[in-house]
Formats: structure tokens, sequence, C-alpha cells
């Protein structure tokens, strides 16, 4: 595990971060629209990260390569389509990284080198299937030892009910 950085987002010369993870689904953008509203009202900046996750064919000579290639270009496409928004609200450019590996292990990665990063938010699902994975891995394994507040969006909100929360 890397060593966790000492949060600096409110010291002078930083700014602070909100992360989310876009991965195209509507809970996504629920928490996209949450941190773009409190970035804005906040003066913080919204940092998004795209990630893909290895596949199974990784090592099948130049098919790996090519589904690597189309995956990250997907994924280059969801943040580019979720900037405009986040752009929108916020009157700035996000941030935007892409990262390949497991979800969980990536978003910590991230979070423990990046010492401006001072929330994640994530969304949870509308429907009955439960919270959502990503909710799942943080809430349930990592909570105790994640070094930033986890904020859940409840999914099933409006733009009107989170402008009257963010």
């Amino acid at each position: 595990m890397t060593q966790t950085r000492q949060r600096r987002c409110y010291e002078a010369g930083h700014r602070p971060k909100l992360l989310v993870i876009v991965d195209g689904t509507a809970e996504c953008r629920r928490a996209l629209y949450f941190a773009a509203r409190r970035a804005k009202r906040n003066g913080a900046r919204v940092t998004m990260l795209g990630i893909s996750e290895p596949s199974e064919f990784a090592n099948w000579f130049n098919v790996g390569n090519v589904m690597r290639e189309e995956a990250e270009d997907q994924i280059h496409a969801l943040l580019t389509e979720a900037a405009g928004p986040v752009r929108d609200i916020t009157d700035s450019e996000p941030e935007q990284i892409v990262r390949t590996g497991s979800a969980a292990e990536e978003i910590r990665a991230l979070v423990d080198t990046d010492e401006d990063i001072a929330l994640l938010v994530l969304a949870a699902g509308a429907g009955g299937e439960g919270p959502g994975p990503l909710i799942s891995a943080f809430v349930g394994r990592q909570s105790a030892s994640f070094p930033v507040p986890l904020m859940v969006v409840p999914g099933h909100l409006t733009d009107e009910e989170i402008d009257a929360l963010a």
C-alpha cells in the first residue's frame, strides 16, 4: 500500500479537489452534478477519474494492446463528454485522469498521491439493485482507512434537490 500523503488542499498555493469516478452511468452523472455544484460554491476543482479495467486477453499478442487502446479511447470519450456540464457549472476546466487497473486500487492510489483531493463523491444506485460496486467496496472494506471523506449522493435526487444541498 502506498503511503498516504498529508492533505494540503487548503494551504496556500493549493486548491481542494472533489474526485468523481466517471463511468457513464446515471449514478455517475448525479455524482458529477453534485461535485460540480459543490465545487462552484466552495471554490474547489472537480477531478474526474476514468478507469479502464485490464482485459483478460492482455497477454495475447496484439489483441491485448488493441483492446487496451479501445478501452482508453472509450474512457477519454466519457471524460470529454462529462467535462462539458462540469465546465458549464463551475466555469473552469475539470481535471481528467485515466488509469488502468482495479477501480478500488486505482482510486486509492490516486487519493494517496494527490494531497489536494479533499473528498471522494460517489452516487448510490436509484433502483433496488443496491448501492453500487464502488460504494460497496469503499464502505465495506476501505472506509476505516480511507484518507478522505466519502460523500454518497442518493441516486434519485433531481438537479433541483441537489442544487438545494450543494
